[in-house]
């Protein structure tokens, strides 16, 4: 996605208000306030911070020791205009970000996607390096091959979790699995017919352009969505799919 500027000012526009960045935004902080309970200095870092949407949220809860990079130029210059300290370093360079600091959780959503198995497993190893003892790594990301669409395309993404992948990554980098779970149940058939549409639709244009799925849909429906996926969060933790995958490790 980098260098798509496009994109990203489109995240910048909707990351406060989109159902699925709200979700994911309060499953991060309730994971931060679970394991850190009334300590709100800790250091957080937020690598891959796109156009820093998470760290504005953490700033709201309350945390003050936060920190974001991202390799986009775009996604930092858009993260910047929040005010929240963002800089611009590449993840696969992580050991020259800050040399010797360490963090209590550091945060990767929706960016190891880009790797493949073994830039994947130095990335984890790289973080788990910089963690501080008990602290802990939280990762969001997309689920299911079978889900790909032109928002993939869009966004170049190379590849989609199952758990049994994060099961095998996390011992090899010297992590300890403490949550793996699916989210956005409820909407994954959905998700999968739209995709499966978007994809015929694309091969048969005539001129075929993709874009991502980051729109704000009505505000009704946008709300009901979020309501509808809280209800699904809190009585319903285990679901046999979703269209991502919530990782947290130690």
């Amino acid at each position: 996605m980098i260098g798509n500027r496009d994109e990203y000012e489109s995240m910048f526009q909707v990351e406060r208000k989109l159902w699925w960045y709200r979700i994911l935004h309060q499953k991060v902080i309730q994971q931060i306030q679970s394991h850190f309970p009334g300590s709100q200095s800790i250091h957080i870092l937020d690598a891959g911070c796109g156009t820093g949407g998470l760290l504005d949220a953490l700033r709201q809860a309350g945390y003050a020791q936060i920190a974001g990079f991202d390799a986009s130029v775009d996604a930092v210059a858009f993260a910047r205009e929040r005010q929240v300290a963002a800089e611009l370093h590449d993840l696969r360079a992580f050991a020259s970000f800050h040399p010797g600091e360490t963090f209590d959780v550091i945060i990767c959503n929706d960016v190891l996607c880009y790797f493949r198995d073994e830039e994947l497993l130095a990335v984890l190893n790289s973080f788990r390096k910089r963690l501080r003892p008990g602290g802990i790594f939280i990762s969001n990301n997309n689920a299911f091959p079978a889900l790909r669409g032109t928002h993939d395309m869009a966004l170049n993404i190379l590849r989609r979790f199952v758990k049994a992948e994060f099961i095998q990554f996390a011992p090899q980098a010297g992590f300890s699995v403490e949550q793996l779970e699916y989210w956005n149940f409820c909407l994954t058939v959905p998700i999968w017919l739209l995709r499966k549409a978007q994809l015929l639709g694309q091969r048969l244009s005539p001129s075929p352009s993709v874009q991502s799925d980051v729109k704000l849909p009505p505000l009704w429906m946008n709300e009901l969505i979020f309501n509808w996926l809280m209800v699904e969060n809190r009585f319903f933790r285990t679901p046999p799919f979703g269209s991502s995958l919530f990782t947290v490790m130690r």
